[in-house]
């Protein structure tokens, strides 16, 4: 039943927590995302704990720093086992390219796959009053699709953006480019602290890759007939 493009956020801060949800969602779900809340409280082991239940792992660390501590983080984390990691794009080309090379280099020489690396363009939590206040003129949708195309010729996999400017990037950066998109909310679900959203099935079709959802599963009465709802929304898509 399951669907590899569906990604369910870890949001949550202890193992027990983690458990009991992949538990509940047993064979429904076959991708996780693990970020900061998560990693910060429990450490690599919730990585090595997904890996081993046979899941596949976003680890959504967001790194951002100078060229060189960004590149070692990357390949510190590596040795985790996640299939996607991630950086900021706001970094910057530099950033970017030397992050990808050291990590493509490290994985070669330990004999390992690479994970695929994206990157944050603008968080899909900013609205345009937010933006403005930070003194940007450039509409919020031009700044993720130019960010988008430099992630690419960084060479980087893909990037993170809100499933409303998927299309845009599909358009920019061709087909073999992975956009994960944060923001997906099911029909009538709560929007919550998001501000871009879509339905699962308007952001497949706008041209995403990979639906990460959180709370409209893990906040269900019952997250497995969630999960299960949202993947026969993703097969409407198709």
């Amino acid at each position: 039943m399951h669907d590899d493009r569906l990604i369910v956020a870890l949001d949550v801060h202890t193992m027990a927590d983690v458990q009991q949800l992949v538990t509940t969602l047993g064979d429904t779900v076959s991708y996780y995302k693990v970020g900061m809340e998560l990693f910060y409280s429990v450490g690599p082991d919730v990585v090595r704990y997904l890996k081993q239940q046979g899941k596949h792992v976003f680890l959504d660390l967001k790194l951002h720093d100078i060229p060189n501590t960004v590149a070692g983080g990357l390949t510190s984390l590596m040795t985790l086992g996640a299939d996607i990691v991630n950086v900021h794009a706001s970094g910057g080309y530099t950033m970017m390219k030397t992050a990808a090379e050291r990590l493509h280099a490290a994985a070669a020489e330990q004999g390992v796959p690479c994970p695929k690396i994206i990157a944050i363009t603008v968080l899909t939590s900013m609205n345009d009053d937010d933006w403005a206040k930070l003194g940007e003129t450039e509409p919020i949708a031009d700044r993720v699709t130019r960010l988008a195309k430099l992630t690419k010729s960084a060479g980087l996999d893909g990037v993170v953006a809100s499933p409303r400017e998927a299309a845009s990037i599909r358009a920019a950066c061709g087909e073999d480019f992975l956009i994960v998109t944060p923001g997906v909310r099911p029909a009538g679900a709560s929007i919550d602290d998001q501000s871009r959203i879509a339905t699962p099935a308007q952001a497949l079709k706008n041209g995403a890759t990979h639906l990460v959802v959180g709370r409209p599963i893990r906040a269900a009465e019952n997250p497995r007939e969630a999960a299960i709802s949202i993947i026969k929304e993703m097969a409407s898509s198709n």
